[in-house]
């Protein structure tokens, strides 16, 4: 079927018709992005060639506002980082009859790879079962661009390439992004990650220096705790909820700030996990982000908004045995489903957003973007130019073969909903199993609206040797009890913002992302098991009604 016209005529009758607004201005429909993408030099599809994800963004940005500077901010590092002096001269390499002796790019004919092929779900058949039956064969050829069959191939992805990544596949993620989030100012960009923890820490080694604090949720990703330390930034915990961080609590920690008992200046950067939380699942309502946006402009706090789990946002939890409620009836009913993300709501250009491929596609490909104002993001690119450089060409070419020719924007949602509707089954299992084995008076949880994790929280004070046994002895006595009993899950302090920092709970996180239903199942009776043992119970009421004299 042939693409939309850039500026589409409606048919009202067989004498008249309506014109379609300016595509530049008018909302983006998933169906519709082939056909308003501007014309392409073929020259901007070559080996290293440079781009702007600016030139990929279908709307008109006029008359929005500019994001703030942030020279207060950014470090000494990032501001006399150069990037790579010789990529400079990647822009001439399309120059027509030029011979070039001077880049240090390797001849593809040295490469030996003649062909790739790949077998992909087609779009509403993507079970791995349909897959091994019906899917399709994708292939990619060395020189598919030179002989116009392509415009991204196995010579061009496998070269050197620009640290933005190769504009087949910054394209179509600039497009995404715009798509879904819609950026409310005017210089916003993109540019590629090789994932989002390197993300983090080339963030904050543009924003942060030695000695700082930042804020994050009082239980946060354990790897940003790891990233941050050896750069000299320590996390300061901010009280949480069922809806994750608490406004209220980081307007007062920030209002009252005393650098000297705090042991670092007041911070300026906010690290959140919004929707899913890694630990503890919490999401973030539309209106918390708001007031959490709106206390980072009185304080001035930049946001790094990581976002792995954004889409696993799964259908609503009715309670157990309840029908299931339908799916989205259409895409744009699924991107309304979804709740507003602070990019989405970021005026000021206050908003890094960190994306990846990892939970939705594959953690090996080892392939995201981050979205931030046009200055950060020109930093981030001279960054990744002398460190990371472009994310592997390999799983660029792979993830583009998919995306872009293969599924195209309206298939990728397709996939989104696909994912969504079985993690929605998958977080059934796990509440089921929690219901029918977890002894209640000692094991709470609330039901998780996105991600992969299931936060459990024990009542380590009914514990029968506490409180001779501390917190943290009893948090060992039952991790090692349910190792014992045959199934894994992590310990709550591992996940501390702040190691030193006092905690007054006990948390267990499961995950419902890998095993099959009947080991979720076997795993939450497992664990119950091991509670029942640790806690003594005795079964005088059924297995909720579990009693140890308290």
């Amino acid at each position: 079927m042939a693409p939309p016209a850039a500026i589409e005529v409606e048919a009202v009758t067989d004498t008249s018709g309506v014109t379609v607004p300016d595509p530049l201005t008018v909302p983006v429909k998933s169906n519709e992005i082939y056909g308003r993408r501007k014309k392409a030099d073929k020259r901007q599809w070559g080996v290293a060639a440079p781009s702007d994800s600016k030139d990929f963004r279908l709307r008109s940005y006029e008359g929005r506002p500019k994001a703030r500077r942030w020279d207060h901010y950014i470090t000494h590092e990032a501001k006399t980082r150069k990037g790579n002096s010789l990529k400079q001269a990647a822009k001439f390499l399309s120059t027509p009859g030029i011979i070039s002796l001077g880049g240090g790019l390797p001849s593809s004919e040295y490469f030996p790879f003649e062909e790739l092929s790949l077998k992909v779900p087609t779009v509403g058949h993507f079970s791995e079962a349909e897959t091994k039956d019906s899917g399709v064969v994708l292939t990619a050829g060395k020189h598919d661009l030179a002989n116009d069959k392509s415009i991204f191939d196995i010579s061009t992805a496998f070269n050197y390439g620009q640290g933005a990544g190769a504009a087949q596949l910054l394209r179509w993620i600039t497009e995404h992004t715009e798509l879904v989030h819609d950026p409310p100012y005017e210089d916003w960009r993109c540019t590629m990650s090789i994932g989002s923890t390197s993300g983090l820490d080339m963030a904050l080694r543009m924003l942060s220096r030695p000695g700082d604090m930042m804020l994050s949720e009082e239980y946060t990703f354990s790897a940003a705790v790891e990233t941050a330390a050896p750069l000299g930034v320590r996390l300061a915990g901010v009280p949480i909820d069922a809806e994750g961080l608490l406004p209220d609590a980081m307007d007062a920690i920030l209002s009252t700030w005393d650098a000297s008992a705090r042991g670092g200046r007041k911070p300026h950067l906010l690290y959140t996990v919004p929707t899913g939380q890694n630990p503890t699942g919490a999401t973030q309502s539309a209106a918390r982000r708001r007031a959490i946006y709106a206390v980072c402009q009185k304080h001035d706090i930049y946001i790094i908004e990581d976002e792995p789990y954004y889409f696993l946002q799964m259908q609503p939890y009715t309670g157990p045995n309840a029908p299931d409620a339908p799916p989205p009836a259409s895409h744009a009913a699924f991107l309304k489903s979804l709740v507003p993300s602070f990019l989405s709501m970021d005026t000021d250009g206050r908003v890094m957003r960190l994306d990846s491929f990892s939970k939705v596609i594959s953690p090996g490909s080892r392939v995201g973007w981050i979205t931030a104002s046009e200055q950060l993001v020109a930093l981030y690119k001279k960054h990744a130019d002398v460190s990371t450089q472009n994310p592997a060409g390999m799983s660029q070419l792979i993830l583009w073969k998919l995306l872009d020719e293969h599924w195209g924007h309206a298939g990728y949602l397709d996939w989104l909903i696909y994912i969504r509707l079985q993690y929605t089954q998958r977080r059934d299992v796990i509440l089921a199993a929690c219901e029918k084995y977890l002894p209640k008076a000692i094991v709470s949880w609330r039901p998780p609206m996105a991600g992969m994790f299931h936060w459990m929280q024990v009542d380590f004070t009914r514990h029968p040797d506490y409180p001779q046994k501390s917190i943290e002895e009893i948090e060992e006595s039952v991790f090692m009890r349910v190792i014992e009993h045959g199934a894994l899950v992590m310990r709550g302090s591992w996940f501390y913002a702040n190691s030193e920092e006092r905690h007054d709970t006990l948390f267990f996180r499961a995950t419902y992302a890998a095993a099959p239903a009947e080991k979720i199942d076997e795993g939450i009776r497992r664990f119950g098991e091991a509670v029942k043992e640790e806690f003594r119970l005795g079964k005088e009421n059924g297995v909720n009604g579990y009693s140890n004299g308290h």
